[in-house]
């Protein structure tokens, strides 16, 4: 029979066996080659020190003359000398030649001096070396906590977009129903009901200056609607698949759409021309926005790159390559001269109109398909889990995470959030999920700082530049 050990036994065992095996060649390393060591250290100190080498010869230069002077008693080179004064933290690469050690000068007093990677660090005891103060990080704005206060049903299919009048008196919603429903948004009730796509809705936007609703779909059109009398009036031919987001131009007749074949396209309102493809994405555009600034209209892809474009001249200004993963939403601030970006690995700030990038928002770790923002500097997320989180946009501070039931019925797995936006005013948030739902958040009336005080750690929340 074989006899049972404890892991313990055996772990020892195992141990002590490489322990013997290796016993004996212990002390037997081979010798060290005293010049490859050398040189090693003179490749690693220049490697360090290169950007600071011409103040190291300036410094040793003005040692030599100020040790000179003394020698010869002549008194010249006071402290306040440019020519002898020395930096706060001086480094003089070690030299063979000198006949010093490393760790040691020769002829300076009151200095400590200390050896890394073959270079001798000088530093001075008679100057003061002041305290770098850690940046101080922002205390973030309270904000109201959110809460569901409205459910509505009545598309047969999963919401996927959501867009609110400028009047604010109601929202139109497309759906894989293939139908596109308006309702008030004070009430609930439903308006109207517009068929007219053979395809999943993907994209609805209302113009703020003609009484237009566009909308863009999985069957590859681009309609334009006429509020009036609830008609098409308008087709724009030219994607070569599905088209996936849309968005007007805030000043002038401009619509832009955007989809799974790669491309923008900017169309004449009323001429239905294609005036612009904008080609440079390698995949699937999720997002696209615009506004009145440079730059007039930015992407967001799956290639995992955004994209802000010229509108004038159809080009591309720059390319942000910092996410790892798709991106699947982009928004502008209402406020601020800044969007986001939304990607499984973060949620990205940026500052137009070069691109550059704020901070990141870390800590929903989920498929992020949607982002909305508010004027009072609330971004929410939401994800394909059907989590949302609320963030504080100066901080990045996540104040609030949600998890709206799904609808009685569905399967929990039906949970995602497809599309939000904030009603004109704010105060409303407009959620569209894989339940077939439509959900209506509100800020909590009854809340305080008190009752929900913001846990504030900077140390947990460092920024990560990249």
């Amino acid at each position: 029979e074989v006899q049972r050990h404890s892991v313990h036994t055996l772990l020892f065992r195992s141990l002590k066996r490489t322990h013997d095996m290796f016993l004996s060649s212990q002390g037997l390393l081979p010798p060290v080659d005293e010049a490859a060591d050398k040189i090693k250290k003179g490749v690693k100190a220049r490697d360090s020190y290169n950007l600071v080498l011409d103040k190291v010869q300036q410094n040793k230069a003005a040692k030599t003359r100020a040790s000179e002077n003394k020698q010869d008693g002549i008194h010249d080179g006071g402290p306040g000398n440019e020519d002898t004064s020395h930096s706060e933290n001086a480094v003089v690469p070690y030299s063979p030649a000198s006949g010093g050690v490393p760790g040691s000068l020769s002829g300076g007093t009151g200095v400590n001096t200390s050896s890394v990677g073959g270079a001798v660090i000088a530093i001075h005891q008679t100057s003061s070396i002041i305290p770098r103060k850690a940046p101080a990080m922002p205390k973030p704005k309270w904000h109201a906590p959110w809460k569901l206060y409205r459910v509505i049903s009545g598309h047969l299919g999963w919401v996927r977009c959501v867009t609110v009048e400028p009047g604010n008196e109601w929202f139109a919603t497309g759906s894989a129903d293939r139908v596109i429903k308006v309702w008030e948004l004070a009430t609930g009730k439903l308006k109207v009901s517009l068929t007219g796509h053979i395809s999943s809705v993907r994209g609805l936007a209302v113009s703020s200056r003609h009484p237009y609703l566009f909308s863009c779909g999985e069957d590859r059109q681009v309609k334009c609607w006429d509020l009036e009398y609830n008609k098409v009036i308008r087709h724009y031919h030219g994607h070569l698949s599905a088209v996936y987001s849309l968005t007007l131009h805030p000043t002038i007749d401009v619509l832009v759409t955007a989809g799974r074949d790669a491309t923008a396209r900017v169309w004449d309102m009323r001429t239905k021309a294609n005036v612009h493809t904008l080609t440079g994405h390698t995949n699937t555009i999720a997002s696209v926005i615009s506004q009145a600034a440079e730059p007039q209209i930015i992407t967001g892809s799956h290639d995992c790159t955004i994209r802000l474009w010229d509108l004038a001249a159809g080009k591309s200004n720059a390319t942000l390559t910092n996410h790892k993963k798709s991106i699947r939403a982009v928004i502008f601030h209402p406020t601020l001269y800044m969007f986001a970006s939304a990607s499984p690995d973060n949620i990205k700030q940026w500052k137009c109109p070069e691109g550059s990038f704020i901070q990141n928002l870390s800590g929903h770790n989920a498929i992020v398909n949607c982002l909305a923002v508010n004027p009072e500097g609330v971004l929410v997320s939401g994800a394909d889990n059907g989590t949302l989180h609320c963030w504080d946009w100066r901080t990045g501070y996540n104040f609030q995470r949600l998890q709206a039931p799904v609808q009685p019925g569905s399967m929990d797995s039906e949970s995602g959030v497809f599309s939000m936006t904030f009603d004109q005013s704010g105060s409303r948030l407009i959620t569209t999920e894989a339940d077939k739902t439509i959900k209506i958040y509100k800020e909590d009336e009854s809340a305080s700082e008190e009752t929900h005080p913001i846990h504030w750690r900077p140390e947990i929340l460092k920024r990560r530049k990249y």
